[in-house]
């Protein structure tokens, strides 16, 4: 028995010895090089640094999140393959494809790889067409209801954002009183009602509201006008606010005019001649802030080019408390260094730093300081506003950074809410976030850019961003996000402006008031 178990093992070794066994072939390691959205959405090229076989294994190689029916087929080149789409992915949807780490298509995968896009928003109409003037009309109605309709109900002054409850903004209540004008221009309300809520707003601020030197905060409790801290140092006037207010307020005592009115532009006058312009000027400059708490502080002198002309104009303005020329050159126009000159996108910049920042500054100084003509030593100031917008939505169509959604329809950089908090925006520093009030606040200056994106806006996204109050305030296709908020600062000026854009009667009631006339002659401005 034990001489045949050894034949036999024997005669195995032999068979096995003349028996040819091939190696197990190594798959080539591979990596995803990138892939490749088709046009239309139709489905995904992926390109690998080695050649498919598309007679091997792939069902474990894809995933898609969230899952989306597709066919396997060769690509554009040996390297590729086209996963091709079995259904129409969703309106705005971000889909991840994974690729996953193992053996496929022939190929050993050597590391993971994810894939990640959105599907571009559904470009149809999301509302009946109007005309332009039917639809500018409907914008300053919405956006004026924020004022109107959700002021607070003991001041009549406006919540610094929705949401915000006794918090009221200073500054940004100077921009709905000058929306209470655009609103009787527009019929939304009657002179009567709105002569009596700009008398509320006034009597709340010279009875009630803390000043500082005759400057109110940035912010106040719209119940008790008591300060509320914008920041830790900042409690106690803050003279950029103030200008704001008293921007609207003047407006408002050269509108109301009749001899019924006179209670009205009695109490404004006494608000404007209390503030101490005078008192906020430092080492030749005006300056933003002082605290009873902290005194100066904040440590913020007021220097151009930003927001803030009207501060300097309205301080050489005052009847009581005036500043001097020399203030304004050495502290706004830093004794001439305020001058760019250079050029952006073909545009010459007159003034400010390059591409000169959020499109704010071409707003707030400019809601009833009326730019058209308006030239001192250093500037015509409707050509300094028209390039800043025109520099905006250059920069915007070109979409140097690649954001999405950016178009010669879909612009406009300025300080708004972002998906992660709050921010200047501007070319030079492009978050992928629009602004509608950026555009629409800049329909003087560039009309047709600025309808164009008034009609995007409504039409295209509307349905996910115009509400009761009017545009939210911002969104970014980059993200897939629309804020729900509104802002005071925001929304007033888009009133304003569209209404100065059609009939100049912010403008006009502004500029009548002979005590700015006088500050701006000081200043050396004049008028074409």
């Amino acid at each position: 028995m034990k001489k045949i178990l050894l034949i036999l093992i024997a005669v195995g070794l032999l068979a096995s010895c003349g028996e040819k066994v091939e190696p197990e072939k190594e798959l080539p390691g591979a990596v995803v090089m990138g892939c490749k959205v088709m046009p239309d959405y139709r489905g995904i090229e992926v390109e690998f640094s080695d050649n498919v076989d598309l007679s091997a294994d792939y069902e474990e190689a894809f995933f898609f999140s969230p899952r989306v029916s597709y066919t396997v087929s060769a690509g554009s080149s040996a390297e590729k393959v086209l996963l091709s789409f079995s259904e129409q992915l969703g309106n705005f949807k971000t889909y991840t494809l994974i690729i996953s780490k193992g053996e496929a298509l022939g190929l050993r995968i050597i590391r993971q790889y994810s894939f990640t896009f959105t599907t571009p928003y559904d470009t149809s109409d999301k509302f009946p067409r109007i005309t332009t003037d039917e639809l500018m009309t409907l914008v300053q109605k919405r956006t004026f209801k924020y004022f109107w309709d959700y002021a607070h109900p003991d001041s009549g002054l406006a919540r610094e954002r929705y949401g915000s409850g006794d918090i009221v903004t200073i500054g940004g209540s100077g921009f709905g009183l000058m929306a209470i004008i655009a609103a009787v221009e527009r019929g939304f309300i009657s002179r009567a009602d709105a002569y009596a809520r700009v008398l509320k707003i006034a009597n709340f601020l010279s009875v009630k509201a803390d000043r500082f030197h005759g400057a109110f905060s940035h912010w106040l409790n719209g119940s008790t006008g008591a300060v509320y801290p914008f920041s830790t140092y900042d409690n106690g006037g803050d003279l950029v606010e103030t200008g704001f207010l008293m921007e609207g307020l003047l407006a408002c005592r050269n509108y109301f005019s009749a001899a019924g009115e006179a209670e009205l532009r009695n109490t404004i006058t006494e608000l404007w001649e209390a503030v101490e312009w005078d008192w906020f000027l430092r080492n030749g400059a005006l300056y933003w802030h002082w605290s009873p708490n902290y005194d100066w502080k904040m440590n913020m002198p007021i220097n151009g080019w930003n927001e803030a002309l009207i501060i300097y104009v309205l301080a050489a303005s005052s009847p009581t408390h005036p500043i001097t020329k020399a203030d304004y050159e050495s502290g706004w126009a830093k004794n001439g260094k305020i001058r760019n000159g250079k050029s952006f996108y073909g545009i010459t910049l007159p003034l400010g730093s390059d591409y000169c920042g959020p499109l704010f500054f071409a707003h707030y100084s400019f809601l009833g300081l009326d730019p058209r003509g308006l030239s001192d030593q250093y500037a015509n100031y409707w050509d300094q506003n028209v390039a800043h917008a025109r520099i905006n939505h250059a920069y915007c169509a070109a979409n140097p950074k690649g954001h999405a959604g950016y178009s010669d329809k879909c612009w406009g950089l300025t300080s708004s809410d972002i998906p992660s908090g709050y921010s200047a925006s501007s070319p030079t520093n492009d978050l992928g976030v629009i602004a509608p009030t950026a555009a629409l606040a800049s329909m003087p200056y560039t009309p047709e850019e600025s309808i164009a994106a008034m009609e995007y806006f409504y039409y295209t996204i509307g349905d996910r961003l115009f509400d009761e109050y009017g545009f939210h305030d911002a969104f970014s296709m980059d993200d897939r996000w629309f804020a729900d908020s509104y802002i005071a600062i925001d929304q007033g000026p888009i009133v304003v402006m569209i209404e100065n854009y059609r009939s100049g009667a912010v403008w006009n009631a502004f500029m009548k008031d002979p005590d700015v006339a006088a500050g701006l002659s000081t200043l050396g401005f004049s008028r074409e």
